[in-house]
């Protein structure tokens, strides 16, 4: 129990000043510490891959510059199915003009572009395995880990399927590879 005769600072104010010099001191150490050893107290990171949504990427286009032969990527992950879009809803992004089934669709895919778009720029999913670039049938398909992959045809996406896990290893580690090869042309 406290006493009756209280000192100029009450126990409160006390916590208080002694809790702002630890904080102070905390600060002025980190502050002081050499770069190396306040890294070392960072959380470790994963690595990042070498590319970057930020960057322009290849896209697979037809002609028109139109990317999964003008089907909705948006619908793939909300029909579950391959719907084909149209010319009245359209975004362009990373150069390539997608078109949507709906204004809702294609409001979704501006919001968050990334997470709807085709992986390896809308090419064939299996042939970025081997680092090589192949148009898509837009029917060979499969939403992963919520990410948009694409075959060139359903004989791939049979061979796609029977390693989902490992292929996206491999063709995530070919991706960059075809993307400086494009930058160089």
């Amino acid at each position: 129990m406290l006493s009756s005769s209280r000192t100029a600072f009450s126990t409160p104010t006390l916590r208080a000043r002694t809790l702002f010099v630890v904080s102070v001191s905390l600060t002025a150490a980190l502050w002081l510490m050499p770069r190396s050893a306040s890294a070392q107290m960072e959380p470790k990171r994963t690595a990042t891959p070498a590319v970057t949504m930020s960057q322009v990427l290849p896209m697979n286009v037809n002609a028109d510059g139109v990317a999964i032969h003008g089907y909705d990527p948006v619908a793939y992950f909300t029909a579950g199915a391959p719907t084909k879009g149209t010319t009245a809803f359209t975004a362009t992004w990373q150069g390539a003009t997608f078109r949507f089934a709906s204004a809702a669709n294609r409001d979704v895919f501006i919001a968050k572009p990334d997470a709807y778009a085709p992986q390896y720029g809308g090419y064939c999913a299996m042939g970025m395995v081997g680092g090589a670039k192949f148009d898509v049938d837009p029917s060979a398909w499969r939403v992963e880990n919520g990410r948009l992959y694409l075959n060139k045809d359903p004989r791939t996406q049979k061979s796609w399927l029977r390693d989902v896990p490992g292929h996206i290893v491999k063709a995530d580690a070919k991706w960059p590879t075809v993307v400086a090869k494009e930058k160089k042309q």
